[in-house]
């Protein structure tokens, strides 16, 4: 057999059926992100690409991303989900609350000093049951997702500020706990990296079981289908109240970890974690190709997306942007984003 390079026709023909048009449009996203890095890196001579400020850039984004995540299945599917940062902050003073070091705590319960998973199966429940009456609310209810979620984005919030009672937050939390923000995976002290933030390792983990559901699997067909043609996925048999459930489920479950990673990153339950994160984490959505239109999206293009926000806010901090500034940034992102979704949708019709 030969092993001379194909020749130019044999390239030609290799290309022909590309289209590149297509191919552009699918991962621009990869593309604005490397040019975001190396326009940050000229302006901050450097410093926004030292390794240990892009893991800690990571790290950072990790809430946003996993948040995101379960946004893409909600946006595939026409809806969307205001109260993501309301139900991260009612599952990081609950999962808190229960994982302070037992002096003068709440951890005490009937005489029982209750161990850390407690209360991290606890804060996880809480994000899934909130998630799960913002499904009830859209799919049996019938109310439209922005309405429903809205609504529990006040509530979520109003019990968060209850449930601390005078609004300070919970401290002391257990070494076991924070280790889950603030620990590394094959942690090496000599180098100056310290191994994997736990945190990211998370964030990859969900992303690629993401993956997997979504590309995969019978649900994420589904998902795609209900974006898709709402109509016609009913007529083919799909029960779209029981997928919308799961999707609104899974949703605060992934806002209910975010909580929990934040609080253990700051060693701090506080009611007031996460406002305006659900900003963040429909723009990482809406940049990294998930359309509002439905029935279009991907688990990598927001997880791009979420970098893309992460390298964008790290490197105006390392210019000195006020983060004020930074807010209108992402707002600016979001219209353009959505501009460049309906001429591209435009250009299908």
């Amino acid at each position: 057999m030969s092993n001379q390079p194909p020749t130019t026709t044999s390239l030609q023909v290799i290309t022909k059926g590309i289209d590149w048009a297509a191919f552009v449009r699918k991962y621009m996203i990869i593309g604005i992100l490397i040019l975001f890095v190396i326009a940050l890196a000229i302006l901050t001579g450097g410093n926004s690409v030292q390794p240990v400020n892009l893991v800690n850039v990571i790290r950072q984004v990790s809430a946003i991303g996993i948040i995101g995540v379960g946004m893409t299945f909600v946006i595939i599917t026409l809806g969307i989900d205001l109260s993501v940062g309301s139900i991260l902050g009612l599952s990081a003073v609950v999962a808190a609350s229960l994982v302070q070091i037992p002096t003068g705590s709440l951890v005490k319960f009937a005489g029982i000093d209750l161990p850390v998973i407690v209360g991290i199966l606890a804060g996880l429940g809480v994000g899934a049951l909130a998630g799960f009456v913002n499904g009830l609310l859209i799919s049996r209810f019938r109310l439209a997702p922005f309405i429903a979620t809205l609504g529990m984005m006040s509530i979520a919030r109003g019990f968060a500020y209850i449930y601390t009672g005078d609004g300070r937050p919970f401290s002391n939390l257990k070494p076991e706990y924070n280790y889950l923000g603030q620990g590394y995976l094959f942690n090496d002290p000599n180098t100056p990296l310290s191994g994997i933030p736990l945190p990211v390792v998370l964030f990859i983990g969900v992303a690629i079981i993401a993956t997997v559901l979504l590309g995969y699997t019978k649900f994420g067909r589904y998902v795609y289908a209900i974006g898709g043609n709402e109509t016609a996925a009913r007529v083919s048999g799909i029960s779209i109240p029981k997928i919308t459930l799961i999707i609104y489920t899974m949703s605060g479950l992934l806002a209910g970890l975010a909580g929990i990673l934040w609080s253990a990153r700051t060693g701090s339950g506080n009611s007031t974690l996460g406002q305006g994160i659900e900003l963040d984490a429909i723009t990482a959505t809406i940049i990294g190709g998930t359309s509002f239109k439905g029935g279009i999206g991907s688990i990598w293009g927001t997880v791009v997306g979420a970098l893309l926000i992460g390298v964008i806010n790290n490197g105006l901090d390392l210019l000195g942007v006020s983060p004020f500034w930074q807010i209108v940034v992402k707002g600016g992102i979001i219209i353009l984003a959505i501009i460049i979704d309906e001429r591209k949708n435009a250009k299908k019709a």
